[in-house]
């Protein structure tokens, strides 16, 4: 299957119709199958157009007054999974590690889109802790659950820098307090940390094989959750036409990324169809008041809490999907400073 790589994002992105330049030589593909206009064009034979909509960025590429190092480092050559890093220059302690993943409805987006790499480079100084922001694979050409494979293997890789001194990771694993790790992302990379996270819980022995990486949370934001039975916040809530999410959007990404013929009560879409069951490390979310997947959110912590799960959330006023990497307004740039005080506060604990 052909794959066209999207090189970038942009702080203005947004689900209206947007035109496609297409080369005069551009080789035929048969009829369009699935569209989010703007973002991603499936054709009839698998080949996927997702055009450029902002600019992926270097690791360099950083503000001087953040004061943060960062770099990328290969993860899987052969599946090219890698991960940006991000070091806190001005603290001299150990700090705790973030393990993020980006969203983008599992078929979008870079660890390079400019919006996270500003975004992640904030959140680290913030906070005062180290970020390892994955860059996975995408659906459709790699459904689910590979971006949870890729996720586990990032973990694994993680484990392996930290028992394997000398080998030139020194400039961030030095900097690591490895027995405070969390999983973390948004949106979409919000339900591959919640994936990979339960995975992890449900091997007795994987806790043992992490030693002595102890991971000691899981950081939700606005999670891309989904179910067959539409909630209150999915079929009211009135969307602008530059919204990152509306439920046309969410159910195409969702038809992209399931398994072939799974529905939207999939446990990897609707994980309430088995919450019972499950181990799951302590958790924060984070939702959005002005987003589609709000009553969706609620409803997954009130469900954790009945479930006995150690869960804290909440809700951002006035602010609606991925405002934190998209938005320029006052209002969010506030609501940005509030949730990354709330990260910071879990994460001490």
């Amino acid at each position: 299957m052909t794959r066209k790589i999207m090189a970038t994002l942009t702080s203005n992105l947004n689900l209206r119709p947007q035109q496609y330049t297409v080369p005069k030589d551009y080789p035929p593909h048969g009829s369009v199958v699935e569209e989010i206009q703007g973002l991603i064009r499936v054709h009839k034979d698998g080949y996927v157009e997702r055009p450029q909509v902002v600019p992926c960025v270097t690791a360099s590429t950083m503000s001087p007054e953040l004061n943060v190092t960062s770099r990328d480092m290969v993860i899987d050559s052969v599946t090219n999974i890698w991960a940006r890093f991000y070091v806190p220059i001005s603290q001299h302690k150990k700090m705790p590690l973030l393990v993020f993943f980006h969203g983008g409805g599992f078929c979008v987006g870079s660890a390079a889109w400019s919006c996270y790499h500003d975004f992640l480079a904030r959140l680290s100084t913030k906070v005062g802790c180290v970020i390892m922001s994955v860059n996975y694979r995408l659906a459709p050409e790699n459904p689910l659950p590979a971006p949870y494979d890729d996720g586990l293997k990032a973990i694994m890789w993680l484990h392996q820098q930290h028992n394997n001194k000398g080998s030139g990771t020194e400039w961030w694993t030095s900097k690591c307090n490895f027995s405070s790790v969390f999983l973390g992302g948004d949106s979409a990379g919000a339900n591959i940390a919640y994936n990979v996270a339960t995975r992890l819980c449900a091997c007795d022995g994987a806790a043992l094989t992490l030693r002595p990486m102890n991971l000691k949370g899981l950081i939700l934001i606005q999670p891309f959750f989904g179910g067959e039975v539409r909630t209150d916040s999915e079929k009211g809530m009135a969307q602008s036409p530059g919204s990152a999410l509306n439920l046309a959007a969410s159910d195409s990404y969702w038809r992209l990324a399931l398994p072939c013929g799974a529905k939207r009560d999939h446990p990897w879409c609707n994980p309430l169809v088995k919450l019972e069951e499950l181990k799951l490390m302590r958790t924060l979310v984070c939702i959005s008041e002005m987003d589609i997947l709000k009553d969706r959110n609620l409803e997954f912590c009130d469900a954790l809490v009945r479930a006995g799960k150690r869960v804290e959330y909440g809700v951002f006023r006035g602010v609606g999907h991925a405002f934190q990497i998209l938005s320029k307004s006052q209002v969010a740039k506030s609501r940005t400073k509030e949730m990354m005080a709330r990260v910071k506060s879990f994460m001490a604990l």
